[in-house]
């Protein structure tokens, strides 16, 4: 029996059907890219902004500038935070200090208002009260003479190397530690007080000092010494400079030196 005689058997000579092959599909056209990107560029722009967009984008101009001006913030501080552990505790101390200077001058005012509220002839306790802050405010413009606990602080300076804002900062730190009364070289310190020269040529309101220059300072001791002795301080920038600073605690320093009394050519009491 011969293959033509069963057509119908599979597996014998007949061929399998061919797969029909599907056409290559069509390659991109460079005018049909061109029309891609401008239906991307038209949905691109001009931009469609909507309400929820804009109040979005507001509330991220907000939170953005917060932000800018936490960080200037911060960085003002940054002098303290880098500031040694010496320094901290002493400008705590100092900050301590001044508000307890306040709360006295507080509890003083209203002692004397009390005095006054209850005083059977308050024209006379007023009086008193008045010659009290005449005395107090002579001290402090340098027309009176004044006696009490302080320090003294000698510079000695060999090399002249000592400038005049060497001794202006000596002085600012006294002030800030609460110096009441300061006499330099003879020369009262009062508000107004300057220093100038250079060199071993200084003078303090016109007035030439030479070394050794003498500070006598009334005020707390246990505030002004460590005022002057703190690193970086005073007596550490005179010592840089070859000169010797020296401070000695005093029961009872005198400052007799004295400035005339000014009287104003345009101001007024105002009370008058």
């Amino acid at each position: 029996m011969t293959n033509e005689e069963h057509p119908h058997i599979p597996g014998r000579g007949a061929l399998p059907p061919e797969v029909p092959t599907p056409p290559p599909a069509a390659a991109q056209t460079p005018k049909d890219a061109s029309d891609g990107r401008r239906r991307l560029l038209a949905g691109l722009w001009p931009p469609r902004v909507t309400r929820a967009q804009l109040v979005v984008a507001l509330l991220l101009f907000v939170l953005g500038l917060g932000l800018a001006i936490q960080v200037r913030s911060n960085s003002d501080n940054s002098a303290l935070r880098g500031a040694r552990q010496e320094d901290l505790v002493r400008i705590l101390d100092e900050l301590d200090n001044r508000t307890q200077r306040l709360e006295d001058e507080k509890q003083r005012l209203d002692d004397q208002r009390k005095e006054l509220e209850n005083s059977s002839d308050q024209a006379e306790e007023a009086r008193k009260q008045t010659l009290e802050k005449e005395r107090q405010l002579g001290v402090l413009a340098g027309t009176v003479a004044a006696h009490g606990p302080g320090i003294t602080l000698t510079v000695e300076d060999h090399s002249g190397a000592v400038k005049a804002d060497m001794l202006l900062d000596a002085v600012q730190e006294l002030r800030a530690a609460g110096a009441e009364a300061i006499e330099v070289n003879g020369v009262r310190v009062v508000a107004d007080t300057y220093f100038s020269g250079d060199g071993g040529e200084l003078s303090v309101d016109g007035r030439r000092i030479r070394a050794p220059y003498a500070f006598k300072v009334i005020g707390k001791p246990q505030d002004l010494e460590p005022a002057l002795n703190i690193p970086g301080g005073v007596v550490q920038t005179l010592e840089k400079e070859q000169a010797t600073a020296e401070v000695t605690r005093s029961d009872d320093i005198v400052v007799d030196a004295l400035r005339p009394a000014k009287q104003p050519d345009y101001a007024r009491s105002s009370s008058q």
